[in-house]
């Protein structure tokens, strides 16, 4: 999703999620304001700083959350982008130290602003983020591909994700060789060197062949090696498959269409499908694998328009099926993903793409097929491009066009250092106007699981302006984390009637193996509070008893 010679991301004629011609600017950061965390038997707890003062519980007739209530569950997450070093490492060959520095402090930053996941890219060139049998060391890492950086980033940006409770979603570009055309600068060994008939050279960049069966099975073994043996909650695709068209440049695969395409009566049509086997082929993979690992594409935002085909969406740009021989409305009706992010990144009311035409177009393509629906925000774009985008409300308006298209399950990112930076203003808004309250996770139930019996908290105190707990799973039970809720005893008839109301969430927190103690910060006198468990696919128990705070 990066490329120096296709126009800044998200724009209608060009490339998306990494588009851009350099990096975006990094400045001296001061520490996160308002991010309150303690480190207690292990588990990090980050209290999101906009949240509300304690919830009164209605009365038992009223005991549904109203409309003006948030969503309980919301995907949250933020795009960690390493090719170029557009976010981690914000430069090629830091210390060990200074890495893990920069990655926490990017996760840390997520949990405050309310965010519940991070997409952590961990193959951006067809190189690795970890010890891979398959692939070298990334030079994103060191500046020198296949140079050992001293530790296990993968390893460590799965803990550390897990830590504060975020999902982490491998990120992976399948077959992006390099961003340059001279297989000669790749390390000895490279698997694009030892089978150069694999390799495309097209635009001044080198890709593996998507028609060639044994190319596409070697990519496919080298993502399954990091979904075998790290504890991923899901494997993340950005828009990069063949690749983004260059003017006057025809991709130089028709050998390979004489050799493998005798099914197909033209080149379009045997690009499309060897793109939807990728997809087909990877999804039953990591179900057969890791059932509970999801499987997630963020494409190109506009499939076809319906000026080319009448299912496609009111708009006028390039067109993912056309360019990219990406069927992504397949791939999301034929139910071989578990979620589908497509990158709409453009304004409302924009002249070729309005967002406000592409978001319920996208909601109708999921519809009862059980696939989830990210939108990929353009975080990248506020104050940095005319127009809507020097508005720092803009992102908060697409959220709340959202709210009138069920069918949207979340929002992420583009990428985690604009959140900091250029769209600093429009974040605070987004977290004031939509994200004061944490949000689970949305569950996924064809992936299994189920919710944990209730905790216990065991223990319930009060020093200075913090609320200490103690909690404790039921015998027998393994929960992955616990969300915490805040009431104000004084109108609390019975919260277990009641449900817990999203309003009153105050943190979630990762289990420990024994108790699991939570500090909340700032917290009001005469307060009850109630605990649940959850599993890692993220359903929720009944609540604990209450324990009172005074």
């Amino acid at each position: 999703m990066w490329t120096h010679r296709t126009p800044t991301r998200g724009t209608v004629t060009g490339s998306t999620a990494e588009s851009r011609t350099a990096g975006p600017q990094r400045c001296a950061s001061p520490a996160v304001s308002g991010v309150l965390a303690a480190l207690v038997t292990g588990s990090l707890i980050i209290v999101p700083a906009a949240h509300a003062a304690p919830f009164a519980v209605p009365g038992q007739d009223e005991c549904e959350p109203g409309a003006e209530a948030p969503e309980k569950r919301q995907m949250r997450a933020a795009w960690i982008a390493s090719v170029a070093n557009i976010d981690w490492p914000s430069k090629r060959g830091l210390p060990p130290r200074d890495q893990q520095e920069e990655l926490t402090r990017l996760y840390d930053e997520a949990a405050s602003y309310g965010l519940n996941a991070v997409f952590v890219q961990i193959r951006p060139t067809a190189d690795a983020f970890w010890p891979s049998p398959h692939e070298p060391w990334s030079k994103w890492l060191t500046g020198e591909q296949g140079r050992n950086p001293g530790y296990d980033p993968l390893e460590f940006a799965v803990e550390e994700a897990h830590e504060r409770n975020l999902e982490f979603h491998g990120w992976f570009n399948p077959y992006r060789i390099a961003t340059h055309d001279d297989p000669g600068r790749l390390v000895e060994g490279h698997p694009a060197r030892e089978n150069p008939e694999w390799v495309l050279e097209y635009g001044d960049r080198l890709y593996y062949n998507p028609g060639i069966p044994a190319a596409r099975s070697f990519v496919q073994d080298a993502m399954m090696h990091a979904v075998e043996n790290y504890d991923m909650d899901g494997v993340h695709f950005d828009d990069y498959f063949y690749p983004y068209p260059v003017a006057g440049e025809a991709l130089p695969d028709q050998g390979t269409y004489a050799r493998y395409g005798d099914d197909f009566t033209n080149i379009a049509d045997w690009r499309r499908n060897n793109v939807d086997l990728l997809v087909q082929e990877m999804n039953q993979r990591i179900n057969d694998t890791r059932p509970h690992v999801k499987f997630g594409v963020s494409p190109f935002g506009i499939w076809r328009n319906a000026g080319s085909d009448p299912a496609g969406s009111a708009t006028n740009g390039l067109e993912s099926y056309d360019r990219l021989y990406a069927n992504t409305r397949k791939w999301a009706r034929q139910g071989w993903l578990d979620y589908i992010n497509p990158q709409v990144y453009w304004e409302i009311g924009h002249d070729a793409a309005d967002y406000a035409a592409l978001v319920p177009w996208w909601a109708d393509v999921v519809e009862g097929t059980g696939v989830q629906l990210y939108i990929g925000q353009a975080a990248y774009k506020v104050g940095e491009q005319p127009g809507a985008w020097q508005d720092p409300g803009e992102l908060s308006r697409h959220l709340t066009f959202n709210r009138d298209h069920p069918q949207v399950d979340g929002d992420v990112y583009f990428s985690a250092t604009s959140l900091r930076t250029n769209a600093a203003q429009a974040r605070r808004t987004l977290v004031e106007e939509h994200y004061a309250h944490p949000a689970l996770v949305p569950v996924k139930e064809d992936l299994g699981g189920e919710a944990p019996p209730a905790p216990e908290i065991t223990s319930a105190a009060r020093t200075g302006d913090r609320a200490e707990l103690t909690i404790e799973a039921a015998a027998g039970s393994e929960p992955a984390y616990y969300a915490v809720y805040r009431f104000d005893s004084a109108s609390d008839p019975d919260a277990h009637a009641c449900g817990l109301d999203p309003r009153a969430m105050v943190a979630t927190v990762r289990a420990s193996e024994d108790r699991t103690r939570f500090t909340a910060p700032d917290a009001p006198p005469a307060q009850n509070y109630y605990v649940t468990a959850l599993d890692r696919l993220h359903h929720e128990s009944g609540a604990s008893a209450p324990r009172y705070v005074p």
